[in-house]
């Protein structure tokens, strides 16, 4: 990895900028601007710490950018040194946040930030999603190559991923839980595991871990928010968020509500942004984004069916996954189709911690992209 030009970090050529894919680009630019477009109008509209926070967003966006831009122009060998390094990072910071004596468990019934100098809240379990995708990805590799033995690679999973994820579900952060384990299910699918495997974990889980889950992990509010969805009108209390969210979303009609009249969701800045998005710009708003949404995540598994790397094809296949679970959840739990979660839309919620990752993230996107020389020209 070291040479006497480059050192320790070998960047890319420089005319590997020319094959920067922008059928992922500009998806990805087109809904942080949307973002950042309502988060103005959201926040600007009776919010205490407005403007700083608004501010703060756009710092995280630019650091993200700068930081994508970065990871862009690293050879791509030098992932598995991020990887491995992020996922070291995000332990030790897990590992943190119970004794750090930081808590927003009170406001967001989790404890899973940190109180970082200069930074200020982080949420590690959003850095160890990308770190476990990466590591995952070169030990399925190893096993595809037959390097490693079926038992030994899956014992070596189990390993990396058992520590980070029991740490998150104690502090309980079922939702991101949720997420590591989907973007993991279509790192296999894209591995090549056998459906009838898939099925008899799928069956073991119906039967054995979602009953667990619901009688000895979930609290009583968790529980309400999933009976109330399924028996609509059970409990009102419960359901409260989701009907405004569903009559801020009514009331954008196609432009956006011009009336001046708003409606009060709470979390519109984060979790609800998507009725943020239909008060403000309405059908044609809500629309581009799942459109931008679609196309960047299909992009993403046009590009893992093109590189001939099969840690390359893994780390696309985990990050679409990542994204496309975030976006389902987010906009079908603000139009009362899925459970209420504390899941950001990316790229456009309020969140530094998850701006700067889904940048991250987006940046291992194309800097694998580029590898190919998958673009606009040459895919």
């Amino acid at each position: 990895m070291y040479n006497k030009n480059a050192g320790f970090v070998k960047l890319r050529n420089t005319a590997g900028l020319k094959t920067v894919d922008y059928y992922l680009v500009v998806p990805v630019l087109v809904m942080t601007l949307i973002g950042l477009y309502v988060l103005q109008k959201v926040l600007s509209n009776g919010y205490a710490a407005y403007p700083g926070n608004y501010y703060r967003q756009i710092v995280a966006t630019i650091g993200g950018i700068l930081v994508a831009v970065f990871i862009c122009i690293l050879d791509t060998h030098f992932l598995k040194m991020i990887g491995r390094a992020i996922y070291v990072v995000s332990m030790m910071l897990l590992l943190l946040v119970p004794i750090d004596g930081y808590s927003l468990k009170a406001t967001w019934g989790a404890d899973s930030w940190l109180k970082l100098p200069v930074v200020g809240n982080f949420q590690p379990s959003e850095l160890a999603k990308i770190g476990l995708v990466l590591v995952a990805a070169d030990i399925l590799e190893s096993m595809a190559e037959k390097k490693t033995s079926m038992l030994k690679g899956f014992g070596l999973i189990a390993a990396v991923y058992a520590p980070p994820v029991l740490l998150i579900l104690l502090q309980p952060d079922f939702g991101t839980t949720m997420v590591i384990m989907f973007t993991f299910v279509c790192m296999l699918f894209a591995w090549g595991i056998k459906y009838r495997y898939f099925l008899l974990a799928f069956s073991s889980a119906v039967v054995i871990i979602i009953p667990a889950v619901w009688n000895f992990y979930l609290e009583d509010y968790q529980k309400n928010r999933i009976l109330s969805l399924v028996f609509q009108g059970s409990d009102p209390r419960s359901e409260y968020n989701l009907k405004q969210s569903q009559a801020a979303i009514m009331s954008g009609g196609l432009t956006g509500n011009h009336t001046g009249i708003l409606t009060s969701v709470p979390v519109k800045e984060s979790d609800f942004i998507f009725a943020a998005i239909s008060e403000h710009m309405g059908f044609i708003g809500t629309t581009t984004i799942i459109i931008m949404a679609f196309f960047f995540i299909c992009r993403c598994l046009y590009v893992a069916d093109k590189v001939p790397s099969k840690s390359s094809a893994y780390i696309l296949a985990g990050m679409a996954g990542y994204f496309a679970f975030h976006y389902i959840e987010n906009m079908g739990m603000a139009v009362g189709l899925l459970p209420i979660t504390g899941i950001p839309l990316p790229f456009i919620s309020l969140g530094g911690t998850a701006m700067l990752i889904n940048y991250i993230a987006f940046g291992i996107i194309l800097n694998i992209s580029m590898s190919r020389g998958v673009s606009t020209g040459t895919g």
